[in-house]
């Protein structure tokens, strides 16, 4: 190894302001690729150590901690194929939460329709819960913190969700999404079926808006840095 390439782990950490555990701790999670030791069992970082960690960290605001680490153990292990696999997949997650986020936007431009279980459009549990990617159980969860009140079929017991049932579905699992805890979900609700129009969710709306368009920003950055790292010798 060139000595002038040579790095020490304190010389990755300063460029992050990272602790030098943290790189060692990243080196032992996959998410860099083995260094080499000296004689002494000093590790010894190269440019590409360095290309690697800047991918990391791009990715993270991206995919999430969980994701861009097995993008980079996939990366570091030569499984290119499967790194690209779960970019993809975030990248299809992102496109759902924005057709998600359209289609709360369009329910709320209409109007409140009434709660009545003949209406027509009506759905039970499971085709909803297969609608938003949730099981069941979320949704009688929901019911129980008072997100949503379906009615029941008077013959057969079974929940009838009504299209200002699924509208509130939809809100509830856009905001659960965007990070907002129940407490504050069943509030907005209270609130918009209160106003019985989207004025006092306009608010949270733009902001998650804009936290999906902060992440097809990072998408960008942290691909132009995966790919940085794999081009790096």
């Amino acid at each position: 190894m060139n000595l002038k390439t040579r790095l020490r782990p304190v010389d990755l950490a300063r460029e992050h302001g990272l602790s030098t555990q943290a790189v060692r701790n990243y080196e032992e999670a996959g998410f860099l690729p083995p260094a080499e030791r000296s004689p002494h069992g000093y590790r010894r970082y190269t440019p590409r150590h360095a290309a690697a960690l800047r991918a990391f960290l791009a990715l993270i605001p991206a995919h999430g901690h969980a994701t861009a680490g097995a993008i980079m153990r996939a990366a570091n292990g030569g499984a290119v194929e499967e790194a690209l696999r779960l970019i993809d997949d975030s990248h299809a997650q992102l496109a759902e939460d924005r057709r998600t986020l359209e289609a709360v936007e369009r329910a709320l431009d209409d109007p409140m329709p009434p709660r009545e279980p003949a209406e027509p459009g009506v759905t039970f549990i499971g085709p909803l819960a297969r609608r938003i990617g949730v099981r069941p159980a979320t949704l009688r969860a929901w019911e129980r913190a008072g997100l949503v009140t379906p009615r029941r079929d008077p013959r057969t017991g079974y929940r009838i969700y009504t299209s200002a049932e699924v509208r509130d579905v939809l809100l509830a699992h856009q905001l659960r999404r965007g990070g907002y805890g129940v407490e504050r979900i069943a509030l907005v609700l209270e609130r918009v079926r209160a106003a019985g129009g989207p004025y006092p969710l306009q608010a949270t709306l733009g902001e998650w808006r804009d936290r999906l368009t902060a992440r097809g920003l990072a998408m960008l950055a942290g691909a132009a840095a995966l790919d940085t790292y794999l081009g790096t010798p």
